[in-house]
């Protein structure tokens, strides 16, 4: 395939927000999980993003106002996102430039309120309680475009865990078709309590901060976050003023296995077929990429359905990691957040190694990481894996 620049990028997580926060917690390993001290309950640890709560948005998108939302706009406004945004719309029009946004829940958390302030006797929900503008998926795409004032097409993917990464390659069909010439991708996902009571239904929350491919690994820690990024053909523009994160985006992936609702296949038949679309669309061996960063959830399932799946491609040479120690799992986010990741680790020249590992484990045969390796990054592959069976791998190199 023909890349795809990212023109400009951000992401705000547990573990700061913005580019050089990012790549702080990285460089000095300190994880942003906390113990969980949201909606109520009190198990396992989060990724909770700070002042969320006090941040308002504008005054003429006040009814699009949920913790989801609130979450965009502030990544909207780091980085210095939303300027260079602005500078892309002025070239090639508003109605040529593309939102294409991943989210796994949107704003159900203000449905949850709704839900919990329901007249006792009717049962009707609140009559402030907006669900177009809040719970509805599509809110999300309708308040980035409204922000960035942007008239291209716009919609929103919810693939689970795979739908920030999905976002990309769905906009690379938009721009390779001619239907526009740039594209705002990635998304948000926040707290809730339907995830986390879910996951902790299906006992898959760790009890202690998650620990992605060690041997006495014990499930995940959710966590909250938003990105975005700009994706343009090569040279289409004049370079505008430098925003935030740039790369190149090589390859891409995607496949369903449909194996388990919730249950990833034991060969990682999907997996494999999604990196290995990816490398083939880049023009690349396995020998090509310097680090994989694993979709990595901590679970005693993923982990090692991942392990085997690399492994089948790269064999044990291949340096992998999962960074989800310092973020918690974002869930339908974490494609935007490991893709920001992806691009600081070519820039910058490293490899964040896994946190929290006492020893990976022993059945493992992929090349894990558990300490940050410093050295030249030329090519990252990123993994993102959701429930379904949904798999996407995308591939990232340095901004040309």
């Amino acid at each position: 395939m023909q890349p795809l620049e990212i023109t400009a990028g951000t992401a705000i997580s547990a573990m700061g927000r913005g580019v050089d926060a990012t790549l702080d917690a990285l460089r000095t390993r300190r994880s942003g999980l906390r113990p969980t001290d949201f909606g109520g309950i009190a198990e396992g640890h989060i990724g909770r993003v700070d002042g969320v709560e006090a941040h308002a948005l504008p005054a003429a998108l006040a009814k699009y106002d949920c913790r989801n939302n609130r979450l965009a706009d502030m990544a909207l406004n780091t980085d210095g996102f939303s300027s260079a945004v602005a500078e892309a719309r002025a070239h090639y029009g508003a109605d040529r430039v593309a939102v294409v946004l991943g989210t796994s829940t949107s704003g159900i958390l203000s449905g949850e309120d709704a839900y919990r302030d329901r007249d006792p006797d009717t049962g009707r929900l609140p009559a402030g309680f907006d669900h177009e503008h809040t719970q509805d998926l599509f809110s999300l795409a309708r308040y980035v475009r409204a922000v960035l004032d942007l008239r291209g097409p716009a919609f929103v993917v919810s693939t689970a865990c795979a739908s920030a990464s999905k976002s990309f390659i769905d906009a690379h069909h938009l721009i390779e078709a001619g239907v526009c010439d740039a594209a705002v991708v990635g998304g948000a996902d926040s707290l809730c309590r339907m995830t986390m009571r879910g996951f902790a239904a299906l006992e898959l929350i760790s009890p202690s901060p998650c620990r992605p491919c060690d041997a006495a690994r014990t499930g995940i820690s959710i966590g909250e976050a938003a990105g975005f990024a700009l994706l343009e053909r090569s040279g289409a523009r004049p370079a505008g003023s430098q925003s935030g994160i740039r790369a190149s985006m090589l390859g891409h992936g995607a496949s369903s296995d449909g194996h388990h609702m919730s249950s990833p296949h034991p060969r990682g038949e999907g997996a494999i077929l999604a990196m290995r679309q990816a490398l083939a669309r880049a023009g690349l061996e396995p020998g090509a990429i310097d680090y994989i960063n694993l979709h990595g959830t901590g679970t005693r399932a993923n982990d090692a359905m991942e392990d085997v799946a690399v492994t089948e491609l790269f064999g044990a040479a291949t340096d992998c990691s999962s960074t989800k120690g310092w973020t918690g799992h974002t869930l339908g986010a974490s494609g935007i957040l490991e893709t920001m990741i992806a691009a600081l680790c070519i820039t910058h020249g490293f490899k964040p190694g896994c946190l929290g590992v006492s020893q990976v484990d022993p059945a493992f045969r992929s090349k894990v990481l558990f300490d940050n390796l410093e050295g030249p990054v030329h090519r990252v592959m990123s993994n993102s894996f959701g429930f379904g069976g949904i798999n996407c791998s995308l591939i990232f190199g340095p901004a040309a």
